[in-house]
């Protein structure tokens, strides 16, 4: 029996990729950068928690924005959708049949099915939503969970590449602990969001983390050449 693999991202997944990916690469940058300036962990500890509180609570605020901006936009077109199946009814149907006219059915055929679907107004604005739209209607409390997996994600992110500072007093030789893990921790990382997102896993990886590299790497230089 044949049986067809499609690739699905949740909604929730997607919120603990973005969350995910800004807290190991954010953090660690600041972390590495004020390695190349400071001797003492503590004051990378510090700024690093400091960050990594702002970051989530904005990153956090970013994802509940955008769930209510998507929220908005839908219930916006659902009402004018309802407006214009009540305002101009003949004008609906030609969008209907012009819909059902790419899926190459005949022309009696479309006027048949736009004729029918006019009875229900619930199902034709339905209908229209999302075959003329592409919108689908968003789940209530999308905004607030969306906020804290950002917020949540970007925290548990964050604290990878900053616990080697919190138990090793030089930054110098934190700054070591830090990169591997956190070098190890975006390959896994970046190798699970390519294959959740059906991208090639190996190369997706080495991306991710040649990313997160340069990132700390120029914030290293940078703080050096500045304090020294």
């Amino acid at each position: 029996m044949h049986k067809e693999k499609h690739i699905t991202s949740s909604e929730t997944i997607r919120d603990i990729v973005i969350g995910m990916s800004d807290g190991l690469t954010v953090p660690f940058a600041l972390a590495a950068g004020l390695s190349g300036a400071v001797n003492s962990s503590g004051i990378v500890v510090t700024a690093g928690l400091a960050e990594i509180v702002a970051g989530s609570i904005a990153m956090g605020l970013g994802g509940f924005l955008a769930g209510r901006t998507d929220a908005d936009h839908y219930y916006a077109e659902l009402k004018r959708e309802y407006e214009e199946v009540e305002r101009v009814p003949e004008e609906e149907k030609v969008e209907v049949r012009e819909i059902f006219a790419g899926f190459g059915l005949s022309d009696a055929l479309q006027h048949k099915i736009a004729d029918e679907m006019a009875k229900d107004k619930d199902k034709w604005v339905e209908f229209m939503m999302s075959y003329e739209l592409g919108l689908q209607e968003p789940d209530a409390g999308r905004a607030t969970k969306s906020a804290l997996t950002i917020g949540v994600s970007y925290i548990i992110g964050g604290i990878i590449p900053l616990s080697p500072y919190i138990f090793i007093d030089n930054s110098q030789i934190a700054l070591y602990y830090s990169c591997t893990f956190t070098l190890i921790c975006l390959f896994i990382f970046g190798y699970f969001k390519s294959k959740l997102t059906g991208q090639p896993a190996f190369s997706g990886a080495i991306k991710v983390v040649i990313i997160g590299a340069l990132a700390a790497a120029a914030a290293f230089g940078i703080a050096k050449a500045i304090s020294g």
